[in-house]
């Protein structure tokens, strides 16, 4: 039985907020137990189906907040009741879950339409439209969850869908490869994390955010400096920030559809929304801000350095990922969230789209990634070269595209907020 609290009107859709999720979990157990023998190349029109009504369920809860539906918690059952230990599946719907969720639905379902054409002819159609829409299930319980635990467990799921999807060519070794390097790192972020979450238990009693976030001034500094720099370990690992980047760009191994996904809506963008969520706890932490930032903006300066003589056409994009990543943290470290949020959401469309153009490319020309041997498609792929010609002026922050206002508002923050390094760097 669901029931909705909190301050400001509930709105039309924000009751059924779980439902967001509920559609591709439905389609993932259909596919997975159906869609080999009865539904074949329907799967995927079924997994996209799910998925564009989560993401039109979305926008209508972002309508709602946006007429005052300002935090709302939805309450679907309690989990865990031992001792002191109170964990419900809730929801937690605000502003931040609201625009991530806007994202990730929209994305996705963009994604998964593409890869009907794009995955037509392999033999693992089904499996792979099984576990996709399995991945944004996990991606939407991160989102959607009001307390640490529930959204480690989403946290997890992201993990382990990630590892399927990178691996799924798992007839050749690098994939298999990749998706071992991806699963064993994530793990060591993963500890992080769980330190982090143990430590907030046994300091405020609780793991729901509005419970902890309303009794930060009870914490001392070097506490709450140890929970936060355990949260920012578990998502430098999540969204690959020095010295925990190398498996993304190794993570290219897998069919681009899922690359575009990892790099856009789902997985990377974890880390950064997990400080975001804990925004009241790390400014409360003093110091672990700066270090925020300052790992932000070295990543991202290595990781562009990097990215500038890679010549693999998915592995440039993936080093610009890590780099886009770090400009992110950077906004969180200078205590712009909302830049940092908002240029999460416009990098995830600029990039799924530089993704999916970079796959229409590479099945184009039979596979081939290296980009010295890519040059004069512009006449035969128009509609290619010029929305991927588009995005890449959106990555590359030229006005009036939505890049630069997203960057701009990072390195206006920095600079109004007193780091000129971090404004140097941006």
């Amino acid at each position: 039985m669901s029931a909705a609290e909190g301050t400001g009107a509930a709105g039309t859709f924000v009751p059924f907020v779980w439902l967001i999720a509920a559609f591709p979990l439905a389609a993932f157990l259909i596919n997975g137990l159906f869609g080999k023998r009865w539904l074949g190349q329907r799967s995927g029109w079924l997994a996209s189906a799910s998925i564009g009504a989560s993401a039109l369920l979305s926008i209508g809860v972002f309508s709602d907040v946006l007429r005052g539906a300002t935090s709302t918690t939805v309450t679907l059952y309690r989990w865990i009741g031992v001792g002191d230990l109170r964990v419900d599946v809730a929801a937690l719907v605000d502003p931040l879950s609201a625009v991530m969720l806007l994202v990730v639905t929209v994305v996705s379902f963009l994604v998964h339409v593409y890869s009907i054409g794009y995955m037509e002819h392999d033999h693992g159609f089904y499996r792979f439209f099984t576990w996709l829409p399995l991945f944004v299930f996990a991606m939407l319980i991160l989102v959607l969850a009001d307390n640490y635990l529930l959204m480690f467990v989403g946290w997890e799921g992201v993990g382990l869908c990630s590892y399927l999807l990178i691996g799924f060519w798992f007839e050749r070794p690098e994939p298999v490869f990749a998706a071992k390097k991806a699963f064993v790192m994530n793990r060591v972020g993963d500890w992080g994390f769980m330190i982090g979450m143990i430590v907030t238990f046994l300091v405020f009693g609780s793991m729901n955010f509005t419970e902890v976030f309303g009794q930060v001034e009870i914490a001392e500094q070097g506490v709450l400096g140890l929970i936060c720099l355990a949260f920012f370990l578990g998502a430098t690992g999540k969204s690959a920030q020095l010295p925990l980047y190398s498996w993304l760009p190794d993570a290219m191994e897998g069919p681009t559809p899922v690359s575009a996904l990892i790099h856009a809506a789902t997985m990377v963008t974890a880390g950064v929304y997990l400080v975001a969520r804990s925004t009241p706890l790390f400014e409360a932490a003093g110091g672990v801000l700066v270090v925020v930032g300052a790992v932000g903006a070295v990543t991202a300066i290595f990781a562009a350095t990097i990215a500038l003589v890679q010549t693999d056409i998915k592995r440039v994009m993936a080093y610009s990922t890590v780099s886009q990543l770090g400009y992110m943290f950077l906004a969180l470290g200078v205590g712009a969230p909302i830049a940092a949020i908002f240029h999460l959401a416009t990098h995830a469309f600029f990039k799924a789209l530089l993704f999916l153009g970079s796959g229409s490319v590479i099945h184009a020309m039979a596979g081939e990634q290296d980009m010295r041997k890519m040059g004069g498609l512009r006449r035969k792929m128009p509609l290619t070269y010029w929305t991927m010609l588009i995005a890449g002026g959106a990555l590359a922050a030229v006005p009036p595209l939505a890049g630069f206002w997203s960057k701009d508002e990072v390195v206006g923050a920095a600079f109004t907020n007193g780091y000129p390094i971090l404004w140097a760097v941006g």
